[in-house]
């Protein structure tokens, strides 16, 4: 093991031996590197010749670039062209953990890690397995998930996918999470994404509180739980009843046994579907400056091995976005743009024509919500009519259709249902 790996190992185990017992064996191995080429390039800083970077300058000491590019950024070219910092930017970093606090009112008084910046959320969830996922770990997620988890972590680090069942009486199914926690094995990992993907359901504040509940009741039998936390849709809630803050916040501060991981960003929330600009962020009851640094490094030490560092062009423009003073009212107005389309979807299935052929699948939140299909119909089959006859396009997810109506208009979501409709008797009467 690198020295500089077993230093980090050190800090972590003398603040909390358990978040080591968490890490898998890539994790235990990982370090940022302080020495070498990044530390020699640190030393030279200020110089008046520093030939340490790999990367080119003009004459003047500013990036070197080609105009047909530089034409048509209205940034300062160091802000855009030169490399960020595999920890991503640090006035980003800031922000977005002030955001954070913002956001979820809960985590008054709780520290946190500083974010780090990762290619977005997809990426995200990929530093997080390499940090906490062994060949052949047991990860636990709701029975409808993110189809790109058996990528980034079943084929990317040999994680075994175990479902537990996500609805019972149109509700979150608690016991249904609390069983598979329980099970033989002290270390657990387990995803957790509200808004769904693809359910688009967040829980109620009950439900939340009974799964924070249950969490605690895991930690407290002796179970060390890892919580990733893909927040990829938050802030996209449409009801009232239903709870306003991210599931990290109920459990930053639960147990010395409960790490909780948030990988958020800026894709869905801010509408920058390819600025690929994500984050990492870090919370365990009894958490400080130094166990947080050492987690910190550890995951830029992960990032810098695997992409060098996420777009500085991205990192700019989004934080010129975040301190524009009109940033919180455009947000809005794209808010009430995606409630709208929801509530046209609510407005739709008013009808009970449908519920003959199918059924909607508890949402109220999110990019998605999802229908099931009545036993006897095919839902590939279904898709193929859709698009066929039509002109309409769902994704089938084993006989559970799935709905973006974030890519559709209010006004089109009655001639999409009646198209379902159409295209189930179309099936039956084939």
């Amino acid at each position: 093991m690198n020295p500089q790996a077993q230093e980090l190992n050190e800090v972590i185990l003398a603040k909390n031996p358990v978040i080591f017992e968490m890490l898998s064996k890539k994790g235990k191995n990982i370090f940022f590197p302080k020495k070498g080429i990044l530390g020699q390039t640190a030393e030279a800083k200020g110089t008046r010749i520093n030939a340490t970077i790999g990367a080119a300058i003009e004459d003047d000491g500013s990036p070197m670039r080609l105009e047909s590019i530089a034409s048509k950024i209205d940034l300062d070219p160091s802000l855009t062209f030169s490399y960020a910092p595999s920890f991503g930017r640090a006035d980003l970093r800031s922000k977005w953990k002030e955001m954070i606090y913002e956001k979820n009112s809960r985590l008054k008084d709780i520290t946190l890690s500083l974010p780090v910046v990762t290619c977005a959320l997809t990426h995200g969830i990929s530093m997080a397995g390499y940090l906490f996922v062994d060949e052949g770990q047991e990860v636990i997620v709701p029975s409808l998930f993110w189809g790109n988890y058996n990528l980034g972590l079943g084929n990317a680090y040999g994680a075994r996918l175990t479902k537990f069942n996500l609805f019972k009486n149109g509700g979150f199914d608690v016991e249904a999470m609390r069983q598979s926690l329980m099970t033989e094995g002290d270390k657990k990992v387990l995803i957790l994404n509200f808004p769904n993907n693809p359910s688009g359901y967040t829980p109620t504040y009950k439900e939340m509180d009974d799964i924070t509940a249950t969490i605690k009741e895991a930690a407290e039998a002796g179970k060390k739980i890892v919580v990733l936390v893909d927040d990829a849709y938050f802030g996209l809630v449409f009801e009232d009843d239903i709870a306003q803050e991210s599931i990290f916040a109920y459990i930053s501060n639960l147990h010395t046994n409960v790490l909780a991981v948030k990988i958020d960003g800026a894709t869905k929330e801010d509408y920058v579907w390819g600025f690929r600009v994500g984050f990492i962020t870090y919370a365990i009851k009894g958490g400080d400056a130094d166990l947080y640094q050492a987690m910190e490094m550890k995951t830029a030490g992960a990032v810098r091995g695997n992409i060098s560092n996420a777009s500085n062009l991205s990192q700019s423009l989004l934080l010129h976005a975040f301190e524009s003073p009109d940033y919180k009212l455009q947000k809005k107005s794209k808010f009430i743009i995606m409630k709208a389309r929801y509530q046209a979807i609510k407005d739709v299935l008013v009808d009970e024509k449908y519920a003959a052929y199918f059924t909607a699948v508890p949402y109220n939140s999110g990019y998605f919500m999802c229908v099931q299909l009545k036993e006897g119909l095919d839902g590939e089959a279904i898709r193929e009519i859709l698009i066929k006859k039509y002109s309409i396009g769902i994704i089938n997810l084993n006989n559970v259709l799935r709905v973006a109506f974030a890519a559709m208009a209010a006004a089109d979501a009655q001639e999409l249902f009646d198209g379902m409709l159409a295209a189930c008797k179309d099936y039956e009467n084939r």
